[in-house]
Order: C-alpha cells, then structure tokens, then sequence
C-alpha cells in the first residue's frame, strides 16, 4: 500500500493573504498616529517571508523603528494563527483535483499539521477538505497543546501516525517547511519539499528533502513515477 502524508498550509491551504492581512493590520496597530510607513506589497513581503527575513526587520523596512519592530513582531506572534484571520485561507490551485487523484489513485491519504483542530476543523468545515481525511488520518495538535516548536512537535505526530497507521509498503511526506523535512527523516520516511507554501528553494535545500516540487500535484506525479 502507498501512503501520502501530506501538511495543510502549503500544499492545501494558501495561507499567504492571512499572513499579509495580519502583517497590514499589525504594522497599522503598530504605528503612532500621523507616522509615515512604507506598507510592502504582497509579492514583497511574501517573498520576504519565504526568505525567512526576521519579523523585526520586515518592520523597519515598513518605517518602523526597533521598539515598534518589536511590538510588531509580538503581536504579529500573538494574531496570526487566530480564527478570525483564518477565513483569509484558500485552497491552493490544483490542490483539490490533486486530492481527488489522489482518492481514485487508491492511495491511503493523511494529513499532518500543526493546526489545532478547532483550526484544521475551521478550513475542513468551510472549503469541504473532510471528504479526503477520515478522522483516523487527520493528524493534528489538541485545542490546549502548548506548542514548544514545529521542528519539536512536528516529529511527535509523525511518531504517533506511524505507530498507529496500518503498515504501509511505500510512505512519502509532502510539506513545505523545515518541520516536515525534519519530521520525515527522523522517521526514515521519504520526503518531498513543495515550493507553493511559506519557504523557498534555498531554505528548502538547507534540509535537504528528497525532492523539490512547485507543489502537491507535480510531488504526487513524482510519486507515482516511482512506483512500480
């Protein structure tokens, strides 16, 4: 059996206009009243974010100064994974045909994310994602879990799906960060990075996947490509 563990924001999820809208309504909380800013485009500040340039410094560029860069990035913290912002996410193009190829395809479907399920349960409910992950392949964080880190926790839920998953002869992650790569290869499972989600190639290359895709649909084409 062919298993695909696939993360939710990147792969499925485009989440980048809630994290603009949180880093517009941060930066203009932020500000004195009558100061001058310098709100980044989205392009920009995505790349930004993609690059992994600091919170803080993504508020200097904007006409901050560094006590108000720290505010920012303490609020930016504090509202960007919150309910009300999360409306902002969409499904990413091509996601929802791939998990439908995916279905016909018979591959055993799973995803893993560091939502809590009050936020997976938010996406699934609105964009109608349950239908592709029964509650036994839904691995998520408990609606009280203190998160210590996505490359610390991240590894503890694969540990859990792997235990409790029935045995599978082939297994493939997909995600788009750091966590998942980690997550993958503690585990001895393959991975593949996708470039549609919050890191780019070169932060993607520093952990060293299997593979690199431009997103869910081109990773489940290289999958089936190596299957015999």
């Amino acid at each position: 059996m062919l298993r695909l563990i696939t993360d939710f924001d990147g792969p499925i999820m485009d989440v980048s206009d809630r994290y603009y809208r949180v880093y517009q309504q941060c930066l203009a909380e932020t500000k004195r009243s009558g100061q001058p800013v310098c709100e980044l485009l989205k392009a920009e500040f995505w790349d930004m974010k993609r690059a992994r340039v600091p919170e803080t410094e993504i508020a200097i560029l904007s006409g901050l100064d560094a006590a108000q860069a720290r505010d920012f990035a303490q609020k930016r913290r504090q509202t960007v994974h919150t309910l009300p912002y999360m409306i902002y996410d969409r499904p990413a193009p091509s996601a929802l045909e791939t998990l439908e190829k995916v279905q016909r395809a018979g591959v055993d479907l799973a995803v893993m994310t560091m939502r809590r399920v009050r936020e997976l349960d938010e996406a699934f409910n609105r964009c109608n994602l349950g239908q592709f992950f029964p509650e036994n392949r839904r691995y998520c964080l408990p609606n009280d879990y203190v998160k210590t880190g996505d490359v610390k926790d991240k590894p503890l839920l694969m540990a859990r799906a792997l235990a409790e998953l029935p045995p599978a002869s082939d297994i493939w992650m997909v995600g788009d960060t750091e966590a998942d790569i980690i997550a993958a290869k503690t585990h001895g499972v393959k991975v593949i990075g996708v470039l549609c989600g919050i890191r780019d190639r070169t932060q993607l290359e520093m952990h060293q996947p299997d593979l690199i895709a431009n997103n869910l649909s081109e990773a489940f084409e290289i999958i089936l490509s190596r299957q015999n």
